[in-house]
């Protein structure tokens, strides 16, 4: 599917129409699904509903943005008004939202057509897009791989030519580790950027809504689209949304030195040797297009796992407390009790990754070991914090890899889950900091599986990660290739 501003050009010039666009993405959807299952629901109608209002727009010779009729996915946690919103989970099987949250919303009204809800770890809780209560989304690489999680549909739908671009949200890397294993450029923005009105709340200070594109620009346009203050979020920072996709140029030796650091901590033991080569030219390449390279060290890098692990299901398991049977969603049969009935509901309502995080948040949250846990926690958070601010006195942008690993087998790691969370090392302390990350492909591996380049900056220089991230894709021909299924 060609990216977004190619088929605006073709919308503008009456050479394609929206719905024409909209029919190809659902039929190849519809072809896919049954090898992919990206998708929890496909929402053909609403697509093709959305798409005729663009044409007829066009018709009457109005002017149209850049992601009118642009068919897109949209992570099933984020509500979408009429149209079922699970968090691919049985407790929430039937709710149907009253309303719509603020990213599809500003979307809807820039004239963007939704091809479907993609599928998800449940209450996005997982590294691998397998905690799904309904189904498991393969990588469209390897059918026989997973596609990274929590937001595994959204990129596996982007990469395999289902949708243009997707939304995702990231709590500890659940956009970037997925644009990883997928071969596609997926970013996580400035905590606060874009609002979190209708996102349904895994752990509060650290989800984030972002975008996944096959292109850099693609990314950069629908970061665009819905960045920017909400007065419906509380934690919503008062800034205007930026034109990411603006002033993208293929290098950045006129725009004066750029320096970017290597995050020491992130090389050595447990970096598979592939991605660990793949990364090294990919720095070399930013080198040769004019960047000053720096070894950077954040000593406390190491202890965001930890420490997220007890932070996000502290978060989580407060969050998690209103799905009791009682005001919407799934209700337990036959309760003999109250009691009974909040206890069989959460039981058979929630899958074992969910009710593992919980029963971890409770316990941090439980006194006694609040102080020992939770608050010890949160002072690394601050340190870790401290470390990145030191990094970024010193250079503009910092790089590692986005996983230490690339895409694993399908059951690989479901029976140990330590050996799963190993699998965010790289992108929790990321969210952690509240500071923007982005994945692009760098490389692929023996077997063919793509290989991500992670990019950090300070708060709120997504235009920076963008210009960076372009630069570097538009020196190689990673994201031309694309899955032979």
């Amino acid at each position: 599917m060609a990216s977004i501003r190619k088929l605006h050009t073709q919308l503008v010039n009456k050479e394609r129409s929206a719905v024409e666009i909209t029919q190809k993405a659902l039929d190849k959807t519809q072809s896919l699904e049954p090898k992919l299952h990206s998708f929890l629901c496909v929402t053909a109608d609403k697509a093709l509903e959305q798409a005729r209002a663009v044409d007829a727009k066009i018709a009457a010779g109005e002017e149209i943005g850049l992601l009118a009729g642009i068919p897109i996915g949209i992570k099933d946690n984020m509500c979408t008004q009429g149209i079922t919103t699970t968090c691919a989970s049985r407790i929430l099987e039937n709710f149907v939202p009253p309303y719509e949250s603020t990213v599809t919303q500003k979307l809807f009204d820039a004239g963007a057509v939704m091809v479907g809800k993609a599928n998800m770890d449940e209450f996005a809780m997982g590294s691998s897009c397998e905690t799904s209560a309904y189904q498991v989304t393969s990588n469209p690489w390897d059918l026989s791989r997973v596609p990274g999680g929590s937001s595994g549909g959204s990129a596996s739908a982007v990469a395999a030519d289902e949708c243009v671009v997707s939304l995702g949200s990231d709590t500890g890397g659940s956009i970037r580790l997925p644009a990883s294993f997928c071969g596609v450029v997926g970013m996580k923005p400035t905590y606060g950027l874009v609002s979190r009105y209708g996102l349904v709340a895994y752990a509060s200070s650290l989800d984030q809504i972002g975008p996944f594109g096959r292109s850099v620009e693609d990314a950069a346009i629908l970061l665009s689209a819905i960045a920017g203050h909400d007065p419906k979020d509380s934690t919503s920072l008062n800034v205007t949304a930026s034109d990411y996709a603006a002033n993208l140029t293929p290098d950045f030796k006129t725009k004066g030195q750029l320096r970017i650091g290597i995050i020491k901590e992130t090389f050595g033991e447990g970096l598979d040797s592939v991605v660990e080569q793949a990364v090294t030219k990919a720095i070399d390449k930013l080198q040769v297009l004019g960047a000053e390279i720096h070894v950077i060290s954040c000593p406390r890098f190491r202890y965001g796992l930890p420490s997220y692990y007890i932070i996000a299901p502290s978060e989580a398991s407060a969050n998690l407390a209103r799905y009791d049977g009682v005001k919407y969603g799934y209700r337990s049969e036959d309760p003999d009790n109250l009691v009974s009935m909040y206890t069989k509901t959460r039981a058979s309502g929630f899958g074992e990754e969910v009710k593992r995080r919980i029963m971890i948040g409770t316990y941090a949250l439980s006194a006694g070991y609040y102080d020992a846990y939770y608050l010890k926690a949160q002072k690394v958070r601050t340190l870790i914090k401290q470390d990145f601010e030191n990094a970024f006195a010193q250079v503009d942008v910092l790089v590692c890899p986005t996983s230490p690993v690339t895409a694993f087998k399908a059951g690989e790691k479901t029976a140990d889950p330590l050996s799963m969370y190993l699998t965010d090392l790289m992108t929790i302390p990321v969210n952690l900091a509240g500071l923007p990350g982005l994945s692009v492909p760098c490389g692929f591996d023996d077997k063919g599986l793509p290989i991500g380049l992670q990019l950090i900056s300070n708060a709120l220089r997504e235009d920076l990660l963008f210009q960076v991230a372009y630069a570097y894709e538009q020196s190689t021909d990673w994201h031309l290739r694309k899955p032979q299924l």
